[in-house]
């Protein structure tokens, strides 16, 4: 079994005005970085709103009530600190990092930053415009139009998971100030947010200076309901994009089970069971130069210029994906080889060597990713807003030890069955594929 390494000191408190806070003690360096998530991201917009919250992200740094975007840049750049914001599907976050001697005034900057921003329609018609020239830009990325087509057909296109963060080109050019201040208004308050610190403060000081920035942070009445989303009832299809690239992209797409929360309830245990073993299914088919996919399909084959494989953690129900990028005269083998693969988890069981290196690469990537203070702040706090908790930690680490090779074929089995395809690639190589699979 892989030894499990010791977590970091931590705290976690609720403020008075319901503000989670989190406090990681790591005296490595002099450094401390926090992350402040807000439960605002794409989950949170309407369709015809798409984008609201990138826009919120790109502009929130670029002025506040009292100080202007050169100000702020000013400030933050005179200590050689870093202060930014970004939007994800699943949350808004606003991240800092800086030396320890500088922190309190990066915080009550950033603090100032997240519950005053203007919002100014100068700096969103600025934000506008690059946004529109990313998602154009992205158009012509094979691998960027495969995957956004690839989450349209999983998800459709009314849920958030099936459109791109950037929101259309449509949407953006509706927006406007008053938009951004109506989802700031909306969301942005501390009993929807998470404040996750970590660095070399002790954890008491650390939620003590937390507190005095954003401890009077008032959180109006009422209660933000859960975003009602719409049902995933698309059937697995192919989709198709006509492009005059340099290769094929292929990538497989299959919807798993939603984040369970619940804890001590069977579909909690079962739920964990299932996340550990496809956690370990996407080590071992894509992780690496060892992986199977890469071996199998580049080394053996020569099929692929790149190949790997996905399962990332989500709040709402997420996917576990193969892609690859191939020549076009091999975009039919490719797909074939590249099914072939992952429809084998669910009929060769794994051998007991097999799983216990994808155990110990798993691991061991786990482990490097917690290495500094960023990345930690960043791992607890998004424990906390999946609602698994900072002590997920260590229960992840036991949850892959404890994978079997049955339950590796079982998920494969209830998981892996039928795919999402999406095919990007020259027409005379992905038409007679997206025919023959139809």
């Amino acid at each position: 079994m892989t030894q499990l390494p010791q977590s970091p000191v931590l705290q976690r408190r609720i403020l008075s005005n319901g503000l989670t806070v989190i406090a990681i003690e790591n005296p490595a360096a002099e450094i401390v970085a926090a992350r402040i998530f807000v439960r605002a991201g794409g989950l949170r917009e309407s369709q015809a709103q798409a984008g609201v919250a990138h826009l919120c992200a790109a502009t929130l740094t670029k002025g506040t009530q009292r100080l202007s975007s050169l100000e702020i840049a000013e400030q933050v750049e005179s200590v050689g600190a870093s202060l930014g914001a970004d939007a994800s599907t699943d949350y808004f976050l606003v991240s800092l990092k800086t030396v320890r001697q500088d922190f309190d005034g990066i915080l009550e900057l950033a603090g100032e930053v997240l519950r005053s921003p203007s919002f100014l329609p100068s700096q969103i018609d600025l934000e506008r415009k690059s946004t529109i020239q990313a998602i154009r830009s992205q158009r012509e990325q094979p691998f960027s139009l495969a995957f956004q087509k690839l989450q349209e057909i999983t998800y459709g296109d009314t849920h958030p998971y099936g459109r791109s963060t950037l929101g259309t080109e449509e949407t953006l050019e509706a927006l406007t100030s008053e938009d951004l201040h109506a989802f700031h208004r909306a969301f942005f308050r501390p009993d929807n947010a998470v404040v996750s610190v970590s660095g070399c403060l002790p954890a008491e000081e650390a939620i003590a200076r937390i507190e005095s920035v954003l401890g009077d942070w008032a959180a109006p009445e009422g209660y933000i309901a859960n975003p009602i989303l719409p049902a995933i009832a698309t059937e697995p299809h192919p989709t198709m994009v006509s492009q005059e690239t340099q290769q094929s992209i292929i990538i497989l797409g299959y919807l798993t089970a939603a984040l369970e929360t619940d804890s001590g309830t069977d579909n909690h245990s079962q739920y964990l069971r299932d996340y550990g073993a496809l956690k370990l299914a996407s080590t071992y088919l894509g992780n690496g130069l060892s992986s199977r996919l890469f071996v199998e399909l580049r080394e053996k084959r020569g099929l692929a210029y790149d190949v790997s494989a996905f399962y990332p953690t989500r709040l709402e129900q997420s996917m576990f994906g193969a892609y690859i990028g191939t020549a076009p005269d091999n975009t039919a083998i490719a797909l074939d080889g590249l099914r072939a693969e992952v429809d084998r988890l669910a009929a060769e069981p794994l051998t007991a060597e097999a799983l216990q290196v994808s155990k110990n690469k798993l691991l061991g990537q786990y482990a490097l990713g917690k290495q500094t203070n960023s990345q930690l702040a960043q791992l607890y706090g998004w424990y906390d807003v999946l609602g698994l908790g900072v002590g997920f930690d260590q229960e992840f680490q036991q949850i892959i030890n404890q994978v079997t090779i049955d339950d590796v074929q079982r998920v494969a089995q209830t998981y892996l069955a039928a795919p999402y395809v999406s095919l990007v690639g020259p027409a005379a190589a992905v038409e007679p594929v997206l025919a023959q699979a139809a």
